[in-house]
């Protein structure tokens, strides 16, 4: 599903990312772990191409994302609430999404009653633009928002960062059940690695740029990681 060719990313002389190589299977719950600085963000920023590679590449479903557009119809990604537009209600936001992808209203209505628990009654209705939400309400749009159209590869950067206890576990509970539908190929990042190994069916640490572990989740992994960044 994505495969990562010789990547590296490179600032000012400084190389902050070297993947030589990686892939990402179709149906895979991948866990991306480390340190501030580990190169999480910037991966996720070459796999949506918002910034360029310095050498290699990443081909999502056979596609080459910085030489074509046509990754775009069936990814999905949430990183901050920079992706977000202030000025709309999240209503707004819903539809518009909703028409990129196809979508017509009674199509995210129904999406969005699904979701109506991790909303908690403090997103629909308010007459409240995007802008003047509290963090952890932006990004709960800003998650629901990929679900829109069911695309095929859901990329969340720190998604329980924000969140109240009973919203994360919720959020848990959203990921795992799309994750065992094997339908969604879902890529998670967090400095959280109680939660992250909770949800991803594989987990792969990074430390300054570069891939240090790559394990498939057993009961062990928890243990495992948090010796890891103990030292």
């Amino acid at each position: 599903m994505i495969q990562v060719n010789n990547l590296r990313k490179t600032y000012n002389g400084v190389t902050v990312l070297n993947i030589p190589n990686l892939e990402i299977k179709k149906g895979e719950s991948f866990g991306l772990v480390g340190n501030n600085g580990a190169g999480k963000t910037t991966f996720f920023s070459l796999l949506l191409d918002l910034i360029e590679p310095s050498n290699g590449n990443i081909v999502s479903n056979g596609i080459q994302v910085n030489k074509s557009e046509g990754w775009k119809p069936f990814t999905a990604a949430f990183l901050d609430e920079t992706f977000l537009i202030g000025y709309l209600t999240p209503e707004e936001y819903f539809y518009f999404i909703g028409e990129l992808r196809g979508q017509n209203k009674a199509d995210v209505d129904a999406l969005l009653t699904k979701y109506e628990d991790f909303f908690n009654g403090e997103i629909l209705n308010k007459k409240k633009y995007l802008r003047d939400l509290s963090k952890g309400n932006q990004k709960k749009v800003g998650i629901i928002a990929t679900l829109i159209g069911s695309p095929e590869i859901i990329i969340l950067d720190e998604p329980f960062a924000n969140l109240d206890p009973t919203t994360q576990f919720r959020l848990k509970k959203i990921i795992k059940d799309l994750a065992d539908t094997k339908q969604f190929t879902i890529l998670v990042s967090s400095h959280d690695l109680a939660h992250t190994t909770e949800v991803s069916n594989r987990i792969v640490a990074m430390h300054k740029g570069e891939v240090v572990k790559d394990i498939q989740t057993s009961a062990e992994t928890l243990e495992e990681l948090e010796a890891f960044f103990a030292v």
